[in-house]
């Protein structure tokens, strides 16, 4: 079984490899340069014409910012993933979903309490429009979903569900964090294309 695993992984690493870098949008020069290894290497290694070893696995790991199971798609048989934590925009995201370039993206995202509360007078969320679909489930606190030119409260245990080509924003709508899940579709975390605020 084992063997049969290896043999997974070895026939499959070259399109994985090359998939990985495309995801990120680099160059075969770009991840030549980030890694020390050769653009002809790199090539090879991509069409399977060359085996990799563990001298051209760990730079690129290091590169792609991956565990080596990860990025060879070698699964160890623990389930659990290990997020880390990062800040975007002011909020906290944590990662709940293994490979961040594998269809859909699940996290959990933390807006902590604004210094002061909102109201009639305080602008609109930044609002962005951008290729993807989004899904948002309210654990608690109270949610500002600014989509398009409607704004609406969501509170713990509401969901919304809306196509990213809509411009949206979000804010917390109250006096304490607000915490949700979010699953995101094809390119759904990223902002591409920003539009002014309705108001201002």
């Amino acid at each position: 079984m084992a063997d049969d695993e290896t043999a997974r992984v070895m026939t499959s690493l070259g399109g994985r490899l090359r998939a990985i870098r495309q995801a990120r949008g680099l160059t075969l020069a770009q991840l030549g340069a980030a890694t020390g290894i050769s653009v002809s290497t790199l090539s090879r290694l991509e069409s399977g014409q060359r085996e990799p070893g563990l001298r051209h696995l760990l730079p690129l790991a290091r590169a792609h910012r991956l565990p080596l199971d990860e990025l060879v798609g070698s699964r160890t048989g623990d389930p659990r993933v290990h997020p880390r934590p990062f800040t975007r925009h002011g909020q906290t995201w944590l990662p709940l979903t293994r490979n961040p370039n594998d269809g859909l993206h699940a996290y959990k995202q933390i807006l902590p309490a604004p210094p002061e509360a909102r109201t009639e007078w305080t602008p609109r969320p930044e609002q962005g429009s951008h290729e993807g679909h989004e899904w948002i489930y309210v654990l608690s606190g109270r949610l500002l979903l600014a989509l398009g030119d409607h704004d609406l409260v969501l509170s713990a245990g509401e969901t919304a569900e809306f196509d990213t080509r809509v411009p949206h924003g979000i804010a917390n709508a109250g006096d304490q964090p607000v915490e949700w899940l979010a699953l995101y579709g094809a390119q759904g975390e990223r902002m591409h294309v920003r539009v002014q605020p309705a108001g201002s």
